[in-house]
């Protein structure tokens, strides 16, 4: 009887992992480095050793396992196969088909890292209680997961949930990192909220603390909260995109709650003072009573998310 189930989560830089029994309680967590040199063939093996070591080192048999979830990088389609993810190297690649080989037999699900890790704050997280979420990750980019009757939304090719693409502004003369101009990921993320705060740096002749420092998303939050008018006019630009933004997903998906994640949530919900107007100005009728929370498992969302993918 499976007893067991290992979560995986892939970054660029390191693989976490965890050992999960079936009830979703994690009794280990660990990491591993992503190597990605040579196409990243090394990253799949890599993640079987680990797994395998660890089985040895607690005294699993395999048949007490009942699989191993992984979230990747890029597309990863119903049939776990991973279309492109360019921070490994991997153009498409049979993730599911390559780790099962690799494990003995053993069954694997894949999904895309941001779709998993808001399954992990579904089940787990900021998220609990619902079965029908967006998950929202403002980190360097705009990332996004969808869980529909408590099930991941992938799409046709796995590219469902890429909310940071979403066309929000027509004048924008700067690209985005995906080669479209005007993305929500150019004003609510990290990087963007920065953007936000030179261009009124630069346009406006008002005293502020931001002027004092580094500007980042965190310096403009804080002196936000220390009341600081210029960095208050950045937070409503910022909401109001992002407001937007979240009203249109919200028309389409109809979820009961949004689950704010990534390093500018560390802000608190300070944001969903700056958000929420903007929402509900624009949502359908149907819609404007959506809740907000923030996540809470931080970077173990991806592990919980891979786990409950086999134990759904």
């Amino acid at each position: 009887m499976a007893k067991y189930v290992f979560g995986v989560d892939i970054g660029g830089t390191t693989v976490k992992l965890g050992l999960f029994d079936t009830d979703g309680n994690v009794s280990d967590k660990w990491e591993i480095p992503t190597r990605t040199e040579n196409s990243g063939t090394n990253i799949l093996p890599d993640i079987a050793k680990s797994i395998q070591d660890k089985m040895s080192e607690k005294g699993i048999d395999k048949a007490e396992v009942a699989g191993v979830g992984v979230g990747a990088p890029g597309p990863v389609d119903g049939d776990g196969i991973i279309h492109k993810a360019v921070n490994l190297g991997w153009g498409e690649l049979n993730l599911k088909k390559e780790l099962t080989a690799l494990l003995g037999g053993m069954r694997v699900e894949g999904g895309n890292d941001a779709n998993v890790a808001a399954l992990g704050e579904m089940w787990k997280g900021g998220g609990q209680g619902h079965k029908n979420l967006v998950a929202v990750t403002l980190g360097t980019g705009v990332g996004g997961g969808i869980i529909i009757n408590g099930k991941i939304m992938t799409g046709a090719t796995g590219s469902g949930g890429e909310i940071g693409h979403i066309h929000v502004e027509d004048n924008e003369t700067e690209a985005c990192g995906c080669g479209n101009y005007g993305c929500l990921e150019e004003y609510a993320s990290a990087t963007g909220i920065t953007r936000l705060a030179n261009r009124k740096l630069e346009t406006s002749g008002k005293a502020s603390v931001l002027r004092q420092g580094e500007v980042s998303a965190k310096a403009v939050f804080d002196a936000v909260k220390a009341g600081d008018e210029l960095a208050i006019e950045i937070a409503q630009q910022f909401g109001e995109y992002l407001g937007k933004g979240l009203a249109v997903i919200a028309g389409v998906i109809n979820p009961e709650i949004f689950v704010i994640g990534g390093g500018v949530s560390k802000a608190g919900e300070v944001l969903f003072d700056y958000i929420r107007p903007s929402f509900e100005k624009t949502v359908f009728h149907g819609c404007r009573n959506t809740g907000f929370a923030l996540a809470t498992l931080g970077n173990d969302a991806g592990i919980y998310g891979a786990a409950r993918m086999i134990l759904e």
